[in-house]
């Protein structure tokens, strides 16, 4: 089930043991287009600190109401690695990220999620104490900076299309429930006011310039102008999809 990125934001987020905050931005990453992080805003619990989730913290997204469920715990979440996120997300804060929480890299691989085409849905490891890191098998991972960008930061963006025209803006991204993966751009064209909102599939991207706040579509303006117009549904509002399993922590 596809799922709006930008009806998720601000949803509640709860741990196994209370609430951690809402949800605050997405980071995905622009070369396979999957989610990678959610960005939470700890409110009074963490005041002034605002910490990342990976995907597999969730499983499955399941909203009960406005509140997305994790399988960690409030101590878990609090004791893991701070971030700045004035700042891009390195490779090496991933590293002490990934190792914390004894989670497969999803940077090794030929999948969307490392040797994994398809979503995992992973237990911490039995052994985990908070804030102790995790040993992580295999080779040491490659020391390349991430790919990850905010899809708050994206939206907004102008649209170009392959005639060099601009014809409207992206407003959301769609996401794949299963796997957590982009499929599809929501783009308003014309009038930021009078405008339509149409979908575009993610493989008619061409690039995205983050200097020059543009995306760059493979389609003509005539495309993308007739292009499916989106609607939302009570079903982007809420997903109707299985509850994430729980595990024991």
């Amino acid at each position: 089930m596809l799922q709006s990125i930008k009806k998720l934001c601000g949803n509640k987020l709860g741990a196994s043991d209370g609430d951690i905050g809402h949800v605050k931005n997405f980071y995905f990453d622009d070369h396979t287009w999957v989610v990678r992080y959610v960005v939470v805003d700890t409110g009074n619990w963490l005041p002034g600190r605002q910490v990342l989730l990976s995907p597999y913290a969730f499983g499955t997204i399941y909203t009960a109401g406005k509140t997305m469920v994790v399988n960690l715990t409030r101590k878990q979440i609090e004791a893991s690695p701070s971030i700045d996120l004035h700042k891009p997300v390195s490779r090496q804060h991933e590293e002490a990220f990934y190792r914390y929480y004894g989670w497969p890299n999803y940077w090794e691989g030929d999948g969307i999620w490392g040797g994994m085409r398809s979503f995992p849905i992973l237990e911490l490891p039995a052994d985990f104490t908070p804030g102790t890191p995790q040993t992580v098998p295999g080779p040491k991972p490659e020391s390349a900076d991430a790919h990850l960008r905010s899809t708050q930061a994206v939206t907004g963006y102008h649209l170009q299309t392959s005639e060099g025209t601009i014809v409207g803006h992206v407003c959301d991204f769609m996401m794949d429930t299963s796997n957590w993966a982009i499929t599809q751009l929501t783009v308003r064209t014309g009038h930021r006011l009078t405008g339509k909102e149409v979908q575009m599939p993610i493989d008619q991207v061409e690039r995205i310039s983050y200097e020059e706040s543009t995306v760059f579509a493979k389609l003509t303006r005539d495309a993308v102008l007739n292009s499916a117009e989106y609607h939302p549904s009570p079903n982007h509002a809420e997903p109707q999809v299985e509850p994430i399993q729980t595990h024991e922590t």
